[in-house]
């Protein structure tokens, strides 16, 4: 077992989760150091592939959420039932962080990503032909398993990269990322309008397939990074918790954000469609087009990883986005200001995210599609519960309840990372005095 300062917190790395040892890897053509690690940095071109890729397959999650209310008329069903086609997507994607993810280190990353593809298409195909509710329903709950794709690719991009860089590539894929999730409520609110919902879904898969065969033609191979068996292999997840305190600290950090994240996006539509704005849902579908610029912070937040800031970048992610909230309770009828607070949550919550992603992919270079796995999970939680608190809370004090929660979590999250500069110097201490 040896140890490596990670983002100020001292982390043992061993490399005994994985019983069956790790299998030797390589990166296809690409030169590889003894360590398994790239020596080159990836083409410009492919990081540009990836991120497109990431976009494109996690867009799907959401582009349902504008058009329910069109979805409600055509079924005949009641709002409260279509709501139901986002909670079954949602809790297809869990599944598939928790199921399918974890796979990434056990078999040829670009064979998995290029069937999950496939999948997704003919998912796409029947939720654009359904003729009923339930087959829409089925087919978004296999959409949103299959749309794990981006989190399989990730990884695969740090695996790519050297060390020196993995900061700045993995910054660039997930500013991909991002931007297909800020993107996607805007085009299907356009494309719906413009053809008809079921545009939305066919036009999917068409680009699922396309992406199946350009990823599949120019992806490296990857193979796999164990051998353990599925089972041992899931349950290896819960030993890397045990094993790397650092994985749950940056999953909570990061679940935080991204809850005061979903927090504000779930309950501004409230705010912009009713009383002051007005705003219909192709309104609200373009105000969520401001969150783009927060993504330009992607790139900017690997390089601050590659460059050893990651604590006192975080804590200024927090603050941030305190300061949005704070910005969004005074700006409530100001809708210049509102953006502005987006933009601002946008750039800490994507900050928060890249910067944690790039320390847990060192914690194991063997197992980065588990740690993926695990830390998506948690924050995934986190904004769950975020979304649905914030909801109770609007109905209940309405904007500035929300504002005041979505400022508070992020300093609770402060006081948290206090303690992990403690946490590193009682274990440096340990450390010395073994010494």
């Amino acid at each position: 077992m040896s140890e490596r300062k990670i983002g100020g917190e001292l982390i043992a790395l061993e490399r005994s989760v994985d019983v069956g040892g790790p299998v030797p890897r390589s990166a296809g053509s690409r030169t590889v150091r003894r360590d398994g690690t790239a020596s080159a940095a990836p083409s410009g071109w492919l990081v540009a592939l990836l991120a497109v890729a990431c976009g494109m397959t996690v867009a799907n999650l959401y582009y349902a959420q504008p058009l329910l209310s069109s979805l409600s008329g055509v079924f005949g069903i009641s709002t409260a039932a279509v709501g139901g086609l986002i909670t079954v997507t949602q809790i297809g994607y869990v599944a598939g962080m928790l199921l399918v993810v974890p796979l990434g280190d056990r078999v040829d990353k670009r064979r998995l990503v290029v069937v999950l593809l496939t999948v997704t298409m003919a998912a796409l195909v029947a939720a654009g032909t359904a003729g009923a509710f339930t087959v829409l329903l089925a087919a978004s709950a296999v959409v949103g398993v299959t749309s794990v794709v981006a989190q399989i690719l990730v990884p695969f991009a740090a695996g790519l990269a050297p060390a020196h860089l993995r900061g700045r590539v993995v910054g660039r894929v997930m500013s991909g990322l991002l931007t297909g999730i800020l993107l996607s409520r805007a085009l299907s609110s356009v494309v719906s309008e413009a053809f008809g919902w079921r545009v939305v879904y066919l036009g999917s898969a068409v680009l699922m397939a396309v992406l199946a065969l350009a990823l599949h033609a120019v992806l490296p191979s990857q193979p796999r990074t164990t051998n353990v068996s599925y089972g041992r292999l899931l349950g290896s997840c819960a030993r890397l918790v045990r094993t790397h305190p650092a994985l749950m600290r940056y999953g909570l950090y990061q679940a935080s954000m991204f809850g005061v994240f979903s927090a504000f996006w779930t309950t501004v539509s409230f705010v912009l469609t009713g009383p002051g704005y007005h705003y219909s849902g192709f309104g609200v579908g373009v105000f969520a087009l401001v969150g783009v610029a927060g993504a330009a912070v992607a790139p900017l937040a690997g390089r601050w990883a590659d460059h050893g800031r990651t604590r006192p970048v975080i804590a200024a992610a927090f603050l941030t986005g305190a300061g949005a909230f704070a910005l969004a309770g005074f700006g409530r009828h100001h809708i210049v200001l509102l953006a502005l607070a987006a933009i601002l949550l946008d750039m800490a919550a994507q900050t928060t995210l890249i910067l944690g992603q790039h320390c847990i992919y060192r914690l194991d270079e063997g197992a980065r599609a588990r740690l993926n796995s695990v830390f998506i999970a948690t924050f995934f939680v986190g904004g769950a519960i975020g979304s649905q608190v914030a909801s109770v809370v609007y109905h209940a004090h309405g904007w500035t309840g929300v504002t005041v929660f979505g400022a508070a979590v992020p300093l609770l999250a402060l006081l948290y990372w206090v303690t992990e500069h403690r946490s590193a110097a009682r274990r440096g201490a340990t450390v010395r005095g073994v010494r």
